[in-house]
């Protein structure tokens, strides 16, 4: 059996989404830049792609701004509110992804912000006491805190941290990478001024990803060198994965509640299975508790044992892809630093299991056997 549960990193691209992006890859072969037919042919594709992502956003396409991805967003985010509000101050939490905290920190090298560290507890939930302390000393803050975590699930309250930004005058991003396309967003109502998604997280194409900015909020371009989306992103556009990422989008929203519930079912299922089967296992963050988390993501711990280095790899010997911490660290030598800022004991192997509408009762329950033989083999009993 070959099982994928690193949903969490990417999602496999949905039939329905290859099936309209085709055209955009064959035969409308025109930039939506040029005034020719070929061009506006793909003009209007884009910009009804645009007004499909505001109506499912509940928002103005004036606001929807196509980025490459998750990662470009949240730089863009970023930088272009520090240089175009003149911020000196951010306020983030440790447990950011690092889309959010290497640019951050560059600009606090470079001296044009303070970077102050939102508290976070054992679990990795948000300390909004010490939020509000934060913003009530330091004013015309930037607020970068995202929906759910990437590698524990845990969810933020956006808006109790929309409303607080509100009461002291700050600007609030949110890197929404991991929610966008699995929980409904209004951003009409919710108190955020930007937000950032990525089409690969939710079964449309890589490459290409979105950022909303609220109609008021000032943000300097990142790239430059063209006047496409309307000025704030030069580069020709990426129309089939616009149109993917719309179609995905659409998708996501129609199916939501019906996969909610079964993705949910697959989780709690491994939750009961991998308790049965392996002694003193547990779970990092809030991501077993269905409430507190986001369901598509399963943070697993396992008694200390040799080489839990080595853990993704013999699972991956079983045909079962997984993740270490996130997928971003995959490959690298360095420690997750969400599990670092949780304080969790690095003697314990922690595998990241993230699902999809495309797993299987099947898959988990064979995944369950794979973890428990690895257990036996290398776990100290």
């Amino acid at each position: 059996m070959v099982v994928y549960l690193d949903n969490a990193a990417t999602t496999p691209l949905d039939p329905e989404v290859v099936e309209v992006m085709l055209p955009y890859m064959s035969t409308v072969c025109g930039t939506p830049s040029s005034i020719h037919s070929h061009g506006r042919k793909a003009k209007v594709a884009v910009e009804k792609a645009r007004k499909h992502v505001a109506t499912l956003f509940n928002v103005s396409p004036s606001e929807i701004f196509f980025t490459s991805s998750g990662t470009e967003g949240n730089n863009m985010a970023l930088w272009g509110s520090v240089v175009d509000s003149d911020i000196r101050h951010v306020i983030t939490s440790p447990i950011e992804h690092h889309a959010v905290i290497h640019p951050l920190e560059k600009m606090a090298q470079a001296g044009q912000i303070q970077i102050h560290w939102v508290q976070v507890d054992a679990q990795g939930c948000l300390r909004y006491d010490h939020l509000e302390h934060l913003l009530k000393t330091h004013d015309r803050a930037l607020v970068s805190l995202m929906h759910a975590n990437n590698e524990i699930g845990n969810f933020n309250d956006i808006a109790q941290i929309g409303v607080l930004c509100q009461k002291y005058g700050a600007i609030f991003h949110t890197d929404a990478v991991q929610t966008m396309g699995h929980c409904m967003l209004d951003f009409q109502a919710l108190p955020v001024h930007l937000a950032v998604g990525s089409a690969h997280k939710f079964h449309g194409p890589k490459g290409v990803g979105l950022i909303y900015i609220r109609s008021g909020i000032q943000v300097t371009p990142l790239i430059y060198g063209g006047a496409q989306e309307r000025n704030m992103r030069g580069g020709t556009e990426n129309v089939p994965g616009i149109v993917g990422l719309s179609k995905a989008l659409e998708i996501a929203h129609r199916d939501m509640q019906q996969n909610r519930q079964y993705i949910q079912g697959l989780k709690d299922h491994m939750i009961q299975r991998l308790q049965a089967r392996i002694p003193g296992i547990s779970f990092n963050g809030a991501s077993a508790y269905a409430e507190a988390s986001l369901y598509t993501i399963l943070s697993v711990s396992l008694p200390p044992f040799d080489s839990h280095d080595m853990l993704v790899f013999n699972l991956d010997i079983q045909k079962i892809s997984a993740s270490v911490g996130s997928a971003c660290a995959s490959g690298s030598n360095i420690g997750s630093h969400v599990l670092q800022a949780l304080g969790t004991d690095q003697r314990r192997g922690t595998v990241r299991f993230s699902f999809s509408k495309y797993n299987t009762a099947e898959e988990v329950d064979y995944v369950v056997e794979q973890m428990d033989t690895l257990a036996k083999a290398f776990i100290h009993v």
